[in-house]
């Protein structure tokens, strides 16, 4: 008896929720504490199950797995291009994997980012409520006013911290920056230190010059010298770009440059056979239609994934592959033709 559907719009309450199957790997959440630390593959248990599914899955071409070595090697960034779902942020966390670089620090970049944001948060607001609290109540040890404890690194921050080795840093979509930030990148990401101006001047008032700091992501604290941090071991940067824009020639030079294109169809199916398994015919079909599809650009491989995941799970269209088709249509697509998938 089909799965399909579990809502059916009838007007009594139910227990259809009951009759779900297994959610796709990639939608597993497994409900571990936030502070769980990294396991030992280096996947860290709060990480959303999407990341952790992907890193694992991920499929590397000879020449992607190339390129990453040359950034590895060089201690450069690699800019990573092409079209939406040719697996550009899945690349950082594969390879954060692999070689053991801890949870993926990522930077989501919007047209009002600034490098500021990725460096660092400093809070003068609740600084100062905290001052008016030290005054009313001065016995109380939690209203901390020392500028560090209204300070976080932000994820650019937190990766140039002198770690023994290298985190990996996930700038995302870079080419949604306003004009100015690849070059205001270009002086940290090259010199591989920054200042903080605020502890900077708060220093000269510590014995030692060190504040105790948050970092981007847990509420671990970490010494700062006199507002200074220099890197011990070069981050792994990957920055990607859906090609939307043109970058200023120095920040080009001193990147590794990484193009990616549409998986073709033996690569497809190593895709398919890590997320899902070893394609049937079903599956197989559904792959060479999204291949007929997928130079308009209407298409990603999740999509494809999702619709093979239903196809398999949903009980749908067990006797005809059209009528299966036309269940799944809108997975696979924002406007589906008439005579298309």
């Amino acid at each position: 008896m089909p799965l399909w559907p579990v809502y059916t719009g009838a007007p009594a309450p139910h227990d259809g929720i009951t009759k779900l199957p297994p959610p796709p790997p990639w939608r597993a959440f497994d409900g571990h504490p936030v502070l769980d630390p990294p396991d030992e593959d280096g996947d860290a248990p709060a990480t959303s199950p999407d990341r952790v599914h992907r890193a694992a899955t991920y499929q590397a071409s000879a020449h992607t797995v190339q390129l990453v070595n040359a950034a590895l090697y060089l201690r450069r960034p690699l800019l990573v291009t092409g079209p939406p779902g040719t697996g550009k942020s899945s690349l950082a966390y594969a390879v954060a994997r692999e070689l053991r670089l801890g949870p993926v620090l990522r930077w989501n970049i919007t047209s009002r980012s600034t490098l500021h944001d990725g460096l660092y948060t400093y809070d003068p607001l609740s600084r100062l409520y905290a001052a008016r609290h030290a005054t009313e109540r001065p016995d109380d040890p939690a209203a901390g006013t020392g500028i560090e404890n209204h300070l976080r690194l932000g994820p650019l921050g937190t990766a140039l911290l002198p770690y023994a080795r290298p985190r990996a840093l996930l700038i995302d979509e870079i080419d949604k920056s306003d004009l100015d930030l690849p070059n205001d990148l270009l002086h940290v990401l090259e010199e591989g230190q920054y200042e903080i101006p605020e502890l900077v001047r708060a220093s000269r008032d510590i014995p030692d010059g060190r504040a105790e700091v948050l970092i981007d992501g847990t509420d671990q604290r970490v010494p700062v010298e006199r507002g200074r941090v220099r890197c011990k071991s070069f981050p792994f940067v990957v920055l990607t770009s859906n090609g939307e824009r043109e970058f200023p020639p120095a920040f080009l030079r001193r990147c590794v440059s990484l193009r990616l294109r549409q998986p073709d169809d033996a690569h497809l199916t190593e895709i398919v056979r890590a997320h899902l398994g070893e394609p049937d015919g079903y599956a197989q079909q559904l792959i060479d239609r999204f291949l007929s599809r997928v130079g308009s650009g209407e298409l990603a491989t999740d999509q494809l994934l999702n619709a093979i995941y239903l196809a398999r799970s949903s009980g749908l269209g067990t006797d005809s592959l059209d009528e299966l088709a036309e269940q799944l249509m809108p997975y696979l697509g924002r406007s589906p033709q008439p005579d298309a998938f």
